[in-house]
Parts: structure tokens; C-alpha cells; sequence
């Protein structure tokens, strides 16, 4: 079964941006609805974005206007614009494809 894979993660600090990227072979993410969840230590899972197979984006509240998704390439790796970043962004974020297959996920830390 393709699995994704995430990258991007690392440290930065409040008020700095990051890229997260989620990619697969194949085309599991052109042709399926792809979702960004992320945990925090202690919490429950927090929905984060999706791009459905035709385009359309969702958003959680906690991150609309802050986060964008995007897809691109032959392959429709996924990526994760997040801008503004607050301490409380700081989990671990996973993508995925829904009903299907998830990645092992890339830390964020956003910390002064």
C-alpha cells in the first residue's frame, strides 16, 4: 500500500512560516480528497486542511487565514503553507489521504 510521506517540519519561531510537503508515488494524491490532521502532546487530533480531488479547500478555524494547501507537480505532492505561527501550532502534523492511508507524520515547533 503507498504510504505518504511528510517533510518540512522543524523549529521556528512565533510569528515565522514554514512549508510542510506530503508526497506519494503514484497518483494516491491526484486522485483522492488529502487532509493535514495534526497532535499536539496530551491532545486529541485536530483537523487542520483537505483539498478534495477537483481542488476545493477546508480549513480548520484554528488556522484559517494563517494556513494555505496547495497541490502540485505530476504526482500532486500536497503542500502545507503556514504562516504566522504561534506557539500553540507547535504537534505533530500528518497527512493522508481520507478512507485511505496516512503518513508517520514531521514535528513543528514553534517556540522563542
Amino acid at each position: 500500500q503507498v504510504q505518504p510521506v511528510e517533510s518540512g517540519g522543524g523549529t521556528v519561531k512565533p510569528g515565522g512560516s514554514l512549508r510542510l510537503s506530503c508526497a506519494a508515488s503514484g497518483s494516491l494524491l491526484l486522485n483522492n480528497a488529502v487532509g493535514w490532521y495534526r497532535q499536539a502532546p496530551g491532545k486529541q487530533r485536530e483537523f487542520v486542511a483537505r483539498i478534495t480531488s477537483g481542488g476545493t479547500v477546508g480549513y480548520g478555524d484554528s488556522v484559517k487565514g494563517r494556513f494555505t494547501i496547495s497541490r502540485h507537480g505530476a504526482n500532486g505532492t500536497v503542500s502545507l503553507w503556514m504562516n504566522n505561527l504561534k506557539p500553540e501550532d507547535t504537534a505533530v502534523y500528518s497527512c493522508g489521504v481520507f478512507g485511505g492511508s496516512w503518513g508517520q507524520g514531521t514535528q513543528v515547533t514553534v517556540s522563542s
